[in-house]
């Protein structure tokens, strides 16, 4: 084979294994599970305010990563499903309720204490208003809910992980949990919302962010905004 022959393969070669990463990474950078999208959209009459329910949980007890802690939504419908990619209408308030089973920890980065973005820039924990938690107060935080593009953040405040705590996804409301509320009004421009928790929670991983943290379907996923 001449010079040019070689150089030619190796290049070809250099391209489909750039193409082959960015297909891994838009995979996993991309909404899109076996279990599709949760819709919203309809559950409200045009115009009113939408109701959604997720809860965190420290293990979530089945597939591929049992030991993996997850957030999980109630459909519509009722149902408990574990997918992270919920759809919404554009430019309306969403009242969120937020079952927090895991346990928490003092946060490393103080900010992450603060909620902004929601209305009022308040969140109620157990029926009690907070603007702001001390992670080093209480038993910490476990997670947040943070939508970055909109400037959005909520502290997860931690059960006392002396406790039985739930290990198998969905819990129930009988097993030890917080109870966090807040609202916020989803934008009038229509696209996807990166969403995310920002608690190093990986356990076993490099700093905590590797495992469920860099995972779709776990700690992360979309807020689909779309015309109603």
């Amino acid at each position: 084979m001449t010079m040019s022959g070689r150089l030619g393969t190796v290049l070809g070669l250099f391209v489909v294994a750039v193409g082959l990463i960015i297909w891994v990474l838009m995979g996993l950078l991309t909404p899109g599970t076996p279990e599709g999208v949760v819709n919203f959209v309809g559950s409200s009459a045009a115009g009113q305010p939408v109701n959604m329910t997720i809860q965190t949980v420290g293990s979530i007890g089945f597939g591929d990563h049992p030991t993996w802690v997850s957030y999980l939504v109630k459909t519509p419908q009722g149902k408990w499903v574990h997918n992270t990619t919920w759809q919404l209408p554009a430019n309306t308030q969403v009242n969120v309720t937020v079952l927090q089973y895991d346990s928490g920890s003092p946060l490393r980065n103080q900010q992450w204490g603060q909620v902004t973005g929601t209305t009022g820039n308040v969140a109620s924990l157990n029926g009690t208003s907070y603007s702001t938690y001390n992670s080093y107060a209480g038993n910490g935080v476990g997670h947040t809910f943070t939508v970055p593009s909109l400037g959005l953040s909520v502290p997860l405040v931690g059960v006392n992980g002396n406790l039985s705590l739930c290990g198998v996804a969905p819990c129930t409301l009988k097993q030890p949990h917080n109870t966090i509320t807040f609202s916020f009004k989803t934008p009038a421009k229509t696209g996807e919302y990166h969403w995310q928790c920002f608690v190093p929670c990986g356990l076993g991983y490099l700093y905590g962010n590797g495992g469920p943290m860099s995972t779709y379907g776990y700690m992360g996923g979309f807020l689909d905004v779309v015309q109603q």
